[in-house]
């Protein structure tokens, strides 16, 4: 790695919090480039001292779903502001005015289309003019409605997904409802461990995370659901 790469990487070192499934490899890499370079071993020194000031200041806890709650009131203003909030209200408008005027008038018109459909129909077979109707090779439906996916997943560990007591992993399962700009605007523990430090790291993972909306008719919805499965992993030597 060059010194700037390390540099990089430097407060996950210190942390011990290197992102990525080759993380064991790096923090070796890492030591091994300290040790030989003065510039990059006098960087972390600076990092241990801003740690150290750091420890000292009065920790303040945000409230534990203060991250989903301003991603909800973002989502909410840019709905709102945008061109999905305003075609939303004009098509509003325009069911208020379907059911109060047009749709009283719907049921002669619609009766008397099908009785024009129904007799052209007879004429046309008495006729012999009728002309057969074939299938469409390679023809198939579309997807009207097509549910919301993850795009990119943020790549920070889960960590306290195992029983102290016994020594055994428990798989967390999370539902993550999906906003129009493809972001979780709120999400809720399905099972495993709710304690609030994982709900901190599940707070990190859905403001950094990326999903595709849920689709209908082609347009992005605001009531997408996506279950995320985690898992702790211990390797030992």
């Amino acid at each position: 790695m060059t010194c700037g790469r390390i540099r990089e990487l430097l407060p996950g070192y210190l942390d011990g919090a290197l992102p990525g499934p080759e993380r064991a490899a790096w923090h070796g890499e890492i030591g091994q480039h300290l040790a030989e370079c003065p510039g990059c071993r006098q960087e972390m020194e600076r990092y241990k001292e801003l740690s150290s000031v750091m420890s000292r200041v009065e920790r303040v806890s945000p409230p534990p779903d203060l991250a989903v709650r301003i991603r909800v009131a973002v989502s909410r203003v840019r709905e709102e502001a945008g061109l999905p909030g305003r075609v939303r209200r004009w098509r509003d408008r325009g069911e208020l005015v379907l059911k109060n005027i047009l749709e009283p008038l719907a049921l002669p018109v619609t009766g008397g289309l099908v009785v024009a459909l129904v007799v052209f129909a007879v004429v046309i077979q008495v006729l012999g003019v009728g002309v057969p109707l074939e299938a469409v090779v390679g023809d198939s439906p579309s997807n009207l409605l097509q549910p919301a996916r993850v795009e990119s997943l943020a790549p920070f560990p889960i960590t306290g997904l195992t029983d102290s007591a016994t020594g055994v992993g428990r798989p967390l399962l999370v539902e993550a409802t999906v906003g129009v700009d493809g972001d979780a605007v709120s999400y809720r523990i399905i099972s495993g461990p709710t304690t609030e430090s994982v709900r901190r790291q599940l707070d990190q993972v859905m403001m950094f995370s990326h999903f595709r909306p849920e689709l209908s008719f082609g347009r992005p919805t605001t009531d997408g659901h996506v279950v995320l499965s985690f898992s702790e992993v211990h390797v030992r030597g």
